[in-house]
């Protein structure tokens, strides 16, 4: 059933078993997941079926720390939420990434690697995919001559790629409208996490409407699925009951914001270009997967070094103290200054899809040319794990939105460990193709001077920042003093209050959120089913 919040017909109260907020990837998996166990679901979202620039609105703040993405446009409040523009990338963290690391401060998950592991296959058929994610041996047989790189000092992964760009729209979600279990109620935005006076529970959430109009929910269960900005400023702004906000006794709500930040890591030289770039510049199709490449440093290399598991790619990109040409000025105007209304979205993925189809019939040839004209460099694009750093966070300020929720701003902030690591991940590169004869690699200035914040280079990518990846904000730890939820995600000290999403990862890894997100939604989701069934049979 949908329930649109700003019609006048429009419920006051409702009452279910579990009560989600956030119609994006993590709400809507574990809403499907929830009814499965035959509970009832109320999923909020915040906006309605489509963008709307008023509802967008409300994500605006202020960003304080380095540089980032204007916060209004850095998520979508539509049923779907940012996966409606999303890149389709699928990838698995590594089991050194939930590792405690004594170079890495504050690294560590409270879960073994295996129990993660248990979820990334019903994970990957929420998204089309085999059981079992693509290795690079699946790469080579896709076509891809990736170098004989020593495995134990520098590792090729994968990314395979959802075909299906719009998964969670609404239209895509027919079986939880048609679920007489599920209600969706849309345009409607928490606005109040409502404890009992003892702090220990939450009693009901309210919501309201850019029309006016209020709902509060009654349920045994409450999910927070509204991503890693939002998450944190519902758990700060409700602070009626908790002054400092709830889960927030030790100080830990919004601390450890981190991104996977891109720059250009240098470039490739005298190298057998042809190669590099028919294994690394573009996908490569199977019969049932798109892949791509990436190269990453191993666990052993990484543990001598003492550096983060970073990623890169080697693609044809102007050199970097180049003007930006013309066809990147129009894909970048195309991408950012057209809203991501439902014709916007269909425009942006036709020309993605037109472009992804000249690849596939020009490349590596196209960029060859280029780069032996000496017009296109071959980058080493690079993709950051970004150490976890308290003093990264998200904060609320004085200024409210329209529905009286504080608006929120953004500390970002990187370490030394992030560039040292970028430098690490190159100067492994440069060793292994010199020992291959492919070239050597000549760095970028940056990783040679002092650190002083991480640098940014709009001609190295689309999203010359970062991925729009949003982590950490809520993190995971069996210590309360050391973060906010448990292992499960439910919030230390209360009892019914549960959080999904990348908010809850405790480090960042190399690999794209979103399968990581769906894992842990999944069991997050049976955790409470199987609290819900103890408490029937008691």
């Amino acid at each position: 059933m949908h329930i649109d919040l700003n019609a006048a017909d429009s419920p006051a109260e409702l009452k279910t078993d579990v009560c989600i907020v956030g119609g994006g990837a993590a709400g809507i998996t574990a809403a499907r997941r929830l009814l499965e166990q035959g509970l009832s679901v109320v999923l909020l979202e915040s906006g309605g079926l489509d963008y709307e620039r008023s509802t967008a609105a409300l994500n605006a703040g202020q960003n304080v720390g380095e540089a980032y993405y204007d916060l209004e446009d850095a998520r979508l409040r539509f049923f779907g939420g940012t996966t409606a523009i999303w890149g389709g990338r699928i990838a698995e963290l590594d089991p050194i990434d939930l590792e405690r690391r004594d170079w890495v401060p504050h690294s560590g998950w409270p879960i073994r690697w295996s129990e993660l592991a248990r979820y990334y296959g019903p994970a990957r058929a929420i998204f089309g995919e085999p059981p079992e994610g693509a290795t690079a041996d699946d790469l080579r047989r896709a076509g891809a001559p990736t170098p004989a790189f020593d495995a134990a000092r520098l590792e090729v992964g994968v990314w395979t790629f959802d075909r299906r760009f719009n998964r969670f729209v609404f239209d895509a979600c027919s079986d939880l409208v048609r679920d007489p279990r599920c209600r969706i109620v849309t345009h409607a935005t928490v606005t109040e996490i409502e404890l009992h006076a003892d702090a220990g529970h939450v009693r009901r959430l309210r919501a309201r409407s850019l029309a006016g109009r209020g709902l509060a929910v009654d349920a045994q269960m409450f999910i927070l699925a509204a991503g890693g900005l939002e998450n944190p400023r519902l758990l700060l702004a409700s602070n009626r009951v908790i002054g400092a906000g709830i889960g927030n006794g030790h100080d830990q709500v919004g601390r450890y914001f981190m991104e996977h930040p891109h720059a250009r890591g240098g470039r490739v030289v005298g190298a057998r270009a042809w190669d590099l770039l028919k294994a690394f510049s573009r996908t490569h199709r199977t019969a049932s997967q798109e892949l791509a490449g990436l190269l990453k440093p191993s666990a052993r290399a990484q543990q001598d070094l003492r550096i983060l598991n970073s990623s890169l790619t080697i693609a044809a990109r102007q050199p970097a103290d180049a003007a930006m040409n013309w066809g990147v000025r129009a894909y970048s105007r195309l991408k950012h200054n057209i809203a991501p209304s439902r014709g916007g979205r269909a425009l942006w993925m036709t020309t993605k899809s037109a472009v992804k189809w000249a690849q596939q019939r020009t490349d590596p040839l196209r960029p060859w040319l280029l780069h032996r004209l000496g017009l296109r460099d071959l980058a080493l694009l690079v993709r950051a794990e970004q150490a976890p750093n308290p003093s990264s966070r998200v904060l609320l300020t004085s200024q409210r939105d329209p529905l009286g929720v504080p608006r929120l701003a953004l500390d970002w902030r990187t370490t030394p460990l992030d560039g040292d690591s970028v430098g690490g991940l190159v100067t492994l590169l440069d060793a292994e193709l010199r020992r291959l004869g492919f070239g050597r690699v000549e760095r970028a200035r940056w990783l040679d001077e002092p650190y002083d914040g991480w640098r940014t280079d709009p001609l190295i990518s689309a999203h010359p920042i970062g991925g729009y990846h949003h982590m950490g904000t809520t993190r995971m730890s069996d210590d309360p003093r050391q973060g906010v939820t448990d292992a499960f995600g439910r919030v230390h000290g209360v009892e019914n209050l549960y959080v999904v999403g990348s908010s809850v990862f405790p480090t960042s890894g190399w690999a794209n959120p979103t399968l990581t997100i769906a894992a842990l939604t999944l069991r997050t989701s049976d955790q409470i089913a199987r609290r819900l069934a103890r408490t029937a049979a008691a």
